[in-house]
């Protein structure tokens, strides 16, 4: 596992507290040095991306809502929900490869979801890669979870 895939880790354990528990900030710094074992490159990356998700936490709630038509974002798993809010950030936000994310994302679905998390993830964010946000017929998450896989999403 690269050190990158574990402090997404990181952040998705950061995003699930703190969708649960918004109160629950006094911990997070040192479960994050913890957890990364105190390296500085790995705790300011886990930082950065939990400050980017929560600074534009509306524009990819709006974003993830509109790549799944009539699933609703707050009736999403939270597990899904962190995973997904996170890789929509890094997809619209940063300059890692869509293709990057969406495998990232997809790992920590089949980690930390449902049998059906790692596709409906997969499914979800490649709208949002594509663009394709509210366009089409609707999907439930059964039929975004059956979707094949993203062509490149494994480079």
């Amino acid at each position: 596992m690269s050190t990158r895939s574990r402090a997404r880790q990181v952040v998705v354990q950061v995003l699930f507290q703190n969708d649960l528990n918004p109160d629950a900030d006094d911990q997070q710094q040192k479960f994050i040095r913890t957890r990364l074992q105190k390296r500085s490159a790995l705790v300011d990356f886990a930082n950065a991306l939990i400050i980017g998700v929560r600074q534009n936490q509306e524009q990819l709630d709006a974003a993830l809502q509109a790549a799944a038509n009539n699933w609703s974002v707050p009736r999403m798993a939270v597990t899904d929900r962190s995973i997904l809010r996170l890789a929509t950030y890094e997809l619209l936000h940063t300059d890692t490869p869509p293709s990057v994310v969406i495998n990232e994302a997809i790992e920590l679905a089949k980690r930390f979801g449902s049998n059906q998390s790692a596709g409906f993830v997969n499914g979800i964010l490649d709208r949002v890669r594509k663009g394709n946000l509210g366009e089409g017929t609707e999907s439930s998450p059964d039929e975004l979870a059956a979707e094949e896989p993203s062509s490149d999403w494994a480079e």
